[in-house]
Order: structure tokens, then C-alpha cells, then sequence
């Protein structure tokens, strides 16, 4: 059984990935990424999954990426950081490539991969008090290998209003930037979910998954070369000074260098 998810199918066909360390916000471990890497490849080669959706335990939806895991591949030797950057973007890789309708039911608060996790599903659906960010210059990162993903979702325009301005948004403007179908009242996201996983269940699956493939055909490239891009440009940024430093004030609780 993996160990920092939960995976539920029912009798439907609808398969749930719970992200499942509500103590850490559901920040995204070295572990928690194998895992959901594995759980894509195996619903994805089931013929009895028809729809998947991507919950969470806890008060969070995912805080973005472990900063205890990113602090490790940063003192790691470069053949390390490479490999542990090649882990996350295989993990938005497989969620992207999934030839299932992916859902994503975001109960609370996304910053980082999280958003990343967002743009990779073919629909987010929101809790209107939930809250967002690409929060990663804040601590002297950038949103490397989620880029491609957050962009293709928002489109360039809108994702300069919050790429690197680390800012917090809310649903409604998670709405606005594309990011979300829609924000309902908390209580009221199981239902919207059940309203979104209906239609799939009287489509062909066959038909549904080759008409995703084609969506990402037509769509914005993001193609072995553009992945690896996103890869080389993290290694870069964990390489630097202000990643290190960023992420020890995080840890040691002060504000970084560059705050004045």
C-alpha cells in the first residue's frame, strides 16, 4: 500500500488519489510523488477506472513542494539534484498524461505544486474560502518544473500576474487566471464533484481517453525537451545563493537575506 496516499475506486469506476499527510499539508515528499507517479501508471492501465479525482486529507489541498526534501537535494551531488528534479517532473508527467478524465477536488488552501497539481487536471473545482499562490520566490525558488503546466492552464498573460510576484490569491481569482473551473461553498464541492464525473460515465472510454490525447496535441507543447528544460532550470535555481539561503530562514524562522 503506498504510504502517503490513499486509493479508493468504487463500484462506478471512479478512482480516488488522496493526498495523505494532513500534518504536512500534504507537501510534496520524495515518497509522495513516487507514489502518485505509480498510482497514475496503474488507474491509467485499468479498464475498469473510468474517471479519477485527485482529493486531500486535512486543511490543506498541498502546500507545494517538502522544503525538507528540497534542502537535501541542494547539498546532494549534482547527479542527486538532477535525479530528485526528474521526480517531480515525472510526477506532473504522469497526472498530465493520465488517460483518464482527472478531476481535482480542492478542499483547501494550494500553493506551489499544488497549483502545479492543479493545472495538470482537466478540471479544478475549488471551495470558495480556499486560498492560492506560487509562492516559491519567496523563498528564493521559482516554479520550475510545474511551469509549463501553470502556463499552458492560465495562459502567459495571466500567469505574469502571479508567476513571480509570489502573492495569494483567492478562489475567485483562482477562477479568473483559469486555474479553476469554478468555486462553489465548501459544502457544497462533494456535489459539484458528482456533477462533473456524471457525464463521463455515459461517454465510450475509449473515445474519452483519445479525445484528451488530442486536447494535448493541439494544446501547448510540452514535449520531452520543454520537461527537461523545466528540470535543468530548478537544478540551476537549487545551484544558487538564494535557494539555500531562502530555505534555511525558513527553517531557522527569519526572514531571508533580500527582505529589507
Amino acid at each position: 500500500m503506498p504510504e502517503t496516499i490513499r486509493i479508493e475506486t468504487d463500484a462506478r469506476g471512479v478512482a480516488t488519489i488522496t493526498l495523505a499527510r494532513p500534518d504536512k499539508h500534504n507537501a510534496l515528499s520524495r515518497q509522495m510523488m513516487d507514489d502518485i507517479t505509480e498510482a497514475c501508471a496503474s488507474l491509467g492501465a485499468d479498464p475498469a477506472v473510468r474517471v479519477v479525482v485527485l482529493a486531500a486529507e486535512g486543511a490543506s489541498f498541498c502546500a507545494g513542494g517538502d522544503l525538507a526534501w528540497m534542502k537535501a537535494q541542494m547539498t546532494a551531488d549534482a547527479r542527486t539534484r538532477r535525479e530528485g528534479a526528474r521526480v517531480l517532473a515525472g510526477m506532473l508527467q504522469s497526472l498530465n498524461l493520465l488517460p483518464k478524465p482527472l478531476i481535482a477536488r480542492v478542499h483547501g488552501n494550494a500553493f506551489g505544486g499544488g497549483v502545479g497539481m492543479m493545472s495538470v487536471a482537466d478540471v479544478a473545482i475549488v471551495a470558495d474560502n480556499a486560498r492560492f499562490g506560487l509562492t516559491e520566490v519567496k523563498l528564493g525558488l521559482i516554479p520550475a518544473t510545474i511551469g509549463p503546466y501553470v502556463i499552458a492552464r492560465m495562459g502567459e498573460d495571466r500567469a505574469r500576474r502571479v508567476f513571480f510576484s509570489a502573492r495569494l490569491f483567492d478562489a475567485a481569482e483562482a477562477v479568473d487566471l483559469n486555474l479553476a473551473a469554478r468555486c462553489v461553498p465548501a459544502d457544497a464541492l462533494d456535489a459539484a464533484i458528482e456533477a462533473e464525473i456524471a457525464p463521463y460515465l455515459q461517454a465510450a472510454p475509449g473515445a474519452v481517453a483519445a479525445a484528451k490525447a488530442q486536447c494535448r496535441a493541439l494544446g501547448m507543447r510540452i514535449d520531452d525537451a520543454v520537461i527537461e528544460d523545466s528540470i535543468d532550470r530548478l537544478v540551476a535555481i537549487w545551484e544558487g545563493t538564494e535557494a539555500p539561503e531562502g530555505i534555511a530562514a525558513f527553517f531557522d524562522k527569519r526572514k531571508p537575506s533580500w527582505i529589507r
